[in-house]
């Protein structure tokens, strides 16, 4: 199975997202394709992909690779790190069926196209390699508990912001894995208690989606839309302790007004926090990073600090993922019937009491027979 198209190039797979287009091939350098970004692959009707990093290192569960093959896209993996600056955005490039891939007309190297038997192999070598990586995990989060112990001590500054979160439900969205179900699931919650909305980066454009405006942003900006930052809410610049914002410039350039909220971990740890500390009753996570799985998936040891602030946090926060397969929304035919029967139960007793109503019922019966020709 190969394909041909338009080349879209990019080292963040969530930037080449933005750009991606139907019918063109994705060139990217993402070791272990998760599920997240495979599904958005999927979304985006990518028509293949190069992936200049093993898609399928077998150093733990991913699904992205079969979710890709599955979906009948194929992915050839190159091995020749170096090549992939040879390929740019614009260029004509074709995957073959044997793994070779040419750019405009010419050969430029072979790659290994990825296979079920590949896929099965690599899911052998993950099973092997589990209790390594939970063991890497740990030592991991234990040394980095060590070294940030301020994240359980709040010896960090949390910005005041004119969003009042006292006392108040908030939720925090992250664009991850089943964010959209979940999202559609929660709405009448959303419309009932009308929590206080936080987009963490592309968070926000995913409650923009749904037709909800987030009332704070906040992240390092490199996931989020020009249109998701000036949708008028308070924008929060996730820092590094060491007072460095990467997504400083780009507010900056767009003239909004901004926090700045320096803190280690993940933007997701920093929203989390940032709801804890404003004093929120509770926190609702929708999108966000809650299993081994999903921490090894984000393939960084920072991750380690996401299980940190759970730890902190925890005693207010729900995690809605998964809710939309608990409970599945829609009108039933047992509460039809019941609303049914519960409205004729009235209509019925009067019916029986009052002379009027038995003589309009009998008007409307004689209507309804000389209408279908009965008489």
């Amino acid at each position: 199975m190969g394909a041909v198209g338009r080349a879209v190039v990019d080292r963040k797979t969530k930037k080449l997202l933005q750009r991606l287009k139907p019918g063109e091939i994705a060139v990217i350098y993402h070791k272990d394709i998760d599920e997240l970004a495979a599904k958005n692959l999927v979304k985006s009707k990518v028509k293949g992909v190069i992936n200049f990093q093993p898609s399928m290192s077998g150093r733990f569960f991913n699904q992205g690779p079969a979710m890709l093959l599955d979906a009948g896209i194929p992915v050839v993996d190159v091995s020749e790190e170096e090549l992939f600056d040879s390929i740019r955005d614009g260029d004509i490039v074709q995957i073959k069926e044997n793994g070779e891939i040419t750019v405009n007309g010419r050969f430029l190297c072979k790659g290994v196209i990825l296979s079920q038997d590949l896929i099965s192999s690599k899911l052998e070598e993950a099973k092997a390699n589990f209790e390594k990586e939970l063991e890497k995990f740990a030592v991991n989060t234990l040394e980095y508990i060590r070294r940030e112990k301020t994240l359980l001590s709040s010896d960090y500054t949390v910005p005041r912001l004119k969003t009042d979160m006292h006392r108040k439900h908030v939720m925090v969205v992250v664009r991850g894995k089943d964010y959209r179900e979940d999202l559609l699931t929660l709405r009448s919650y959303i419309e009932e208690i009308k929590p206080v909305l936080i987009g963490v980066d592309g968070g926000a454009d995913a409650l923009l989606e749904f037709g909800l405006k987030p009332n704070v942003i906040i992240g390092d900006m490199d996931s989020i839309s020009d249109k998701g930052l000036m949708c008028g809410a308070e924008i929060v610049v996730h820092a590094y302790p060491d007072g460095r914002a990467p997504g400083l410039d780009r507010v900056k350039k767009l003239g909004l007004d901004y926090h700045i909220m320096p803190v280690t971990g993940t933007s997701e740890d920093a929203a989390l926090l940032l709801a804890y500390h404003s004093g929120a009753d509770l926190i609702v996570a929708v999108g966000t990073h809650n299993n081994i799985i999903d921490f090894l998936e984000k393939g960084r040891q920072g991750m380690a600090s996401t299980f940190l602030v759970r730890l902190k946090v925890g005693h207010i926060l729900i995690d809605a993922k998964g809710v939309n397969k608990l409970y599945k929304g829609g009108i039933k035919i047992n509460y039809i019937a019941a609303l049914f029967v519960a409205a004729f139960f009235p209509i019925f007793i009067l019916g029986t009491t009052s002379p009027a109503f038995r003589h309009l019922l009998r008007l409307i019966l004689l209507k309804v027979k000389l209408m279908i020709g009965f008489l």
